[in-house]
């Protein structure tokens, strides 16, 4: 099971990086597989931590994938050399137990060390599903069809316009500025492929 999460690291000037992961849980030990080149996997290298976040604000989601906002307040995690969102439901602390090189998807294993909640699960709301699923979509524009984006889109859009609140409505507006920027850019430059 891969779980849609946001983590985060730091270099080692203390620089935070947030990132929009999908995570594994397996014997004890989060898993980790950022494609290269990644900020994420270069952090982690360098100071052997991250921190995975739980999170409902689907804004961090959008803003990370679209580049519109990826400035979130962070703080300093509790044990390990890394930064947490400020304003997350719980958060993981992780310290790189082994690293499974690879040109393409390295793959951390990394050893849960300490954990925190800070506020409760309020329960899903289906707008914040469809807005991660958007926020995947956008980060594979590169390689989808605009038909298939299209389709996606619509059916997502449906769960927005029935159950959105205003950080859901933001992240959505921003997923299809996303997408329109990408299609002009394609449509602008002939020397680029759709």
């Amino acid at each position: 099971m891969i779980y849609e999460t946001i983590v985060t690291t730091a270099d080692r000037d203390g620089t935070p990086h947030i990132a929009p992961m999908g995570v594994r849980f397996e014997e004890g030990f989060a898993i980790l597989a950022p494609f290269r080149p990644s900020a994420t996997l270069d952090n982690v290298i360098a100071t052997k931590s991250a921190v995975i976040n739980f999170t409902t604000d689907v804004r961090v989601f959008a803003g990370c994938v679209t580049g519109i906002e990826r400035d979130w307040p962070t703080r300093a995690a509790s044990v390990v050399a890394g930064v947490r969102l400020a304003d997350t439901l719980a958060h993981t602390e992780l310290r790189l137990d082994e690293l499974f090189d690879d040109e393409t998807r390295p793959v951390l294993r990394m050893a849960c060390v300490h954990r925190e909640t800070h506020a409760p699960f309020g329960g899903f709301n289906r707008a914040q599903a469809a807005v991660v699923e958007g926020a995947i979509l956008v980060s594979r524009l590169f390689m989808l069809p605009p038909e298939k984006v299209d389709s996606e889109i619509d059916y997502l859009r449906i769960a927005i316009e029935k159950t959105a609140g205003d950080a859901e409505r933001i992240a959505w507006s921003w997923l299809l500025q996303a997408i329109e920027r990408h299609r002009m850019t394609h449509l602008s430059d002939p020397g680029i492929s759709r």
